[in-house]
């Protein structure tokens, strides 16, 4: 094959299955074709450090702290996340640049021959691409998130020096379970045998599971929300997010800056934190300074965004990616917290998700733009009109996202509040 970046691109989208496009048929519950891929690269995974960071809610932003202050501290640090918001390349990065343009197109244009009799979905073969291409350009570590679950995830093959799970609520029931301790269970699957573990927020539902999987493996365990608190963040004049950290009430990191907004950012700087301070004790070299200096220069440092994302003043505008009950629980108290004449509200989301209970607790003094995103899992605008009207939201709905957030800003005063979200492709669309 001799493809250009484009079509390598349209490749990697069109010939494979990829999840968020078309959900369940994209799912696998084995790692055969990640171990076959992993074999004919040779295991390219063994050749540098790795961090393994699981959860519901937050694994993209602890990663992209923790990456950030490898950073700071000197490693060539590789980020592995999903799914990206405007730029396949997102994905993959070292030291916050994108994996480039030619060592994509040369991968799939040597490769494809080879991969196409193995069947890998988009997820399978897009890990197999971060995996050579961090060993081939030699980093120190590898900051990797899991796509979905822990057990079954293609990223799960490797062997971290760390794992970390931030949180467990129900998302993908469909595949992970449809109780809290079952979902727990397939995120216990990053857990190796000898290898520490951070879980961040301590649930009594589910933590029963951790420590007993730990166990089984002798990994040592951290519950890092029974160590450490931090207080809610306040914003500083150079637009930062401060916030004070405690361990058993006695302060340890004090007017620490975090360059993203979100107040749920209180519980993932906590396990962020803890992860670090296992890493130093594993011997990487990371200092205080590192460390402050990695939460304040985040976004500059990974590329990172999405997360309570302000995008335009008079009217304010955010976007965020949180998609599932959990997140929104956040989103809304910060949302109701937001001082405004007029709140608006353009949301969408996929069919595949339970948004009867995130409906339920949206606003009911904001005007909707009810969207639907260009993909086939979208739920379409006019059901989701339908159905947040059983529970008094009051608005209209738009056949793309574009129509309905032009229709938002365009309604809008300069004192208004423009929120954006639902799923990641809604806020992709967005941007």
């Amino acid at each position: 094959m001799n493809l250009t970046y484009k079509e390598a691109e349209q490749f990697l989208f069109e010939q494979l299955p990829v999840f968020s496009s078309i959900g369940a048929p994209a799912y696998k519950n084995n790692l055969d074709t990640t171990r076959q891929l992993d074999n004919y690269f040779h295991n390219p995974h063994k050749n540098y450090k790795t961090i393994h960071i699981a959860g519901t809610n937050g694994k993209g932003s602890v990663s992209n702290f923790i990456a950030s202050v490898l950073q700071e501290a000197g490693y060539k640090t590789g980020l592995y996340t999903s799914p990206h918001i405007l730029d396949f390349k997102e994905r993959i990065r070292i030291n916050g640049q994108k994996i480039t343009e030619q060592f994509v197109k040369d991968f799939v244009n040597k490769y494809s021959e080879i991969f196409q009799p193995m069947h890998p979905s988009f997820f399978e073969l897009t890990s197999a691409m971060c995996f050579e291409y961090f060993s081939q350009e030699k980093v120190d570590v590898g900051v990797i998130e899991v796509g979905m679950g822990g057990r079954l995830d293609s990223t799960n093959i490797i062997t971290p020096i760390l794992s970390v799970i931030t949180n467990i609520a129900l998302d993908h029931t469909q595949f992970l379970g449809t109780t809290l301790k079952e979902i727990a269970g397939e995120k216990a699957g990053i857990i190796k045998k000898g290898v520490p573990v951070v879980i961040g927020e301590s649930d009594i539902k589910t933590n029963s599971v951790f420590l007993a999987k730990a166990d089984e493996l002798e990994a040592p365990i951290i519950l890092a929300s029974n160590q450490m608190s931090a207080t809610s963040g306040q914003i500083s004049e150079d637009g930062t997010q401060v916030f004070n950290v405690f361990r058993c009430g006695e302060p340890v990191y004090h007017g620490l800056k975090c360059s993203q907004l979100g107040v749920y950012q209180q519980k993932n700087i906590v396990t962020a934190l803890s992860a670090l301070e296992q890493l130093q004790r594993l011997g990487l070299n990371i200092s205080e300074q590192n460390i402050y200096d990695g939460f304040k220069n985040v976004n500059k440092n990974t590329g990172f965004y999405g997360r309570w994302q302000i995008v335009s003043q008079n009217p304010l505008t955010v976007c965020d990616t949180g998609h599932n009950y959990a997140g929104f629980q956040y989103n809304v108290n910060q949302i109701n917290s937001q001082k405004c004449n007029q709140l608006r509200i353009v949301i969408g989301f996929v069919k595949d998700k339970d948004i009867a209970s995130i409906l339920r607790i949206l606003p009911k003094n904001a005007i909707y733009y009810f969207v639907n995103a260009n993909i086939k899992r979208a739920l379409l605008a006019e059901e989701l009109k339908r159905q947040a009207e059983y529970f008094g939201l009051v608005g209209k709905a738009y056949s793309s996202v574009k129509e309905g957030f032009d229709a938002a800003k365009n309604d809008a005063s300069e004192d208004d509040f423009i929120f954006v979200g639902g799923s990641n492709f809604v806020v992709s669309e967005a941007f």
